[in-house]
């Protein structure tokens, strides 16, 4: 009996897939930012700035990604609406 599934994949574009980048590039703007710190005696500003730039460029990439996706459903909508296909929620 298989308890665990053993071929699981993250999308990127999913949740997790987005949840897990943003950790992950902020974990390492910080550790970078620590790191040169440390090695040029600027403690702490080079981590804070590192830190708020990956914050606001993730910030940015998730929003650009929304409004593609939204813009994307949008136009399918439309496309569906316009060949008579879709149904109208009720």
């Amino acid at each position: 009996m298989k308890l665990l599934r053993t071929n699981v994949r993250v999308n990127p574009r999913d949740s997790l897939g987005q949840g897990l980048d943003a950790v992950i590039t902020l974990v390492l703007f910080f550790v970078i930012g620590f790191f040169a710190d440390r090695w040029l005696g600027t403690t702490p500003w080079l981590m804070i700035i590192l830190t708020l730039a990956a914050a606001v460029g993730l910030f940015y990439k998730l929003r650009s990604t929304y409004y593609a996706r939204m813009d994307q459903h949008d136009a399918d909508r439309a496309a569906r609406t316009a060949s008579g296909t879709g149904a109208s929620p009720t």
